[in-house]
């Protein structure tokens, strides 16, 4: 099977966290170490963070790339990611989810093999998780027009590809809860993540 990239999507500004949430600990882990931990062995050819701010990701041992298009979002950390990444798929993945299940995101880069897909994105109640989500190289031209534009949603340039979708009976056999898309972006959803850590501990 060919090698894939894993890219952490860590350029956001943490603004309703208040502090670089990257670092912000749950059960006394950073939430990059806790998602790095648990994306280490997927069978990626290589690792690397997106971050605007490197010098707090230094100490990870990872390459850091800034964004190439500085200000358009997390669409342009995606275009970065795939435009530094050195294999034909990149499984993004939002710098502040603790809980991704490694077995799902086996499954997700295993279906990069089954068709000719340039996305593939579970769904959560019909909304994509683009933060949690396999790209392809040939995302990046319908990617870049979107970005040129000034039309930064992430899942905007969906209608441009061939995006196979994991709606809910695909990823609840691997994760009943959803708990992979909990993101940490508030102090409030940090007591949240307390609470899951320990349930799951």
């Amino acid at each position: 099977m060919a090698a894939f990239s894993v890219a952490i999507i860590a350029g956001g500004e943490s603004t309703r966290m208040g502090t670089d949430k990257a670092f912000v600990p749950v059960d006394g882990k950073p939430l990059v170490e806790r998602l790095l931990e648990r994306v280490a062995g997927l069978g990626q050819g290589e690792t690397f963070i997106i971050a605007n701010r490197p010098d707090g990701y230094q100490a990870l041992g990872l390459p850091i790339y800034p964004d190439i298009l500085p200000g358009k979002g997390s669409l342009g950390g995606i275009y970065t990611a795939l435009t530094v990444s050195q294999n034909p798929f990149t499984l993004m993945l939002a710098c502040d989810m603790p809980f991704v299940n490694a077995d799902l995101l086996r499954h997700m880069m295993q279906m990069r093999i089954g068709g000719p897909f340039d996305v593939i994105v579970p769904r959560v109640k019909s909304q994509p998780e683009g933060l949690h989500a396999a790209y392809s190289k040939t995302c990046m031209s319908p990617m870049r027009r979107r970005l040129d534009a000034g039309r930064l949603k992430v899942v905007g340039f969906y209608e441009d590809v061939r995006v196979r979708f994991l709606d809910e009976d695909e990823w609840q056999p691997f994760d009943p809860d959803g708990i992979s898309f909990y993101n940490v972006n508030t102090p409030e959803h940090l007591a949240q993540a307390e609470r899951l850590a320990q349930n799951l501990a």
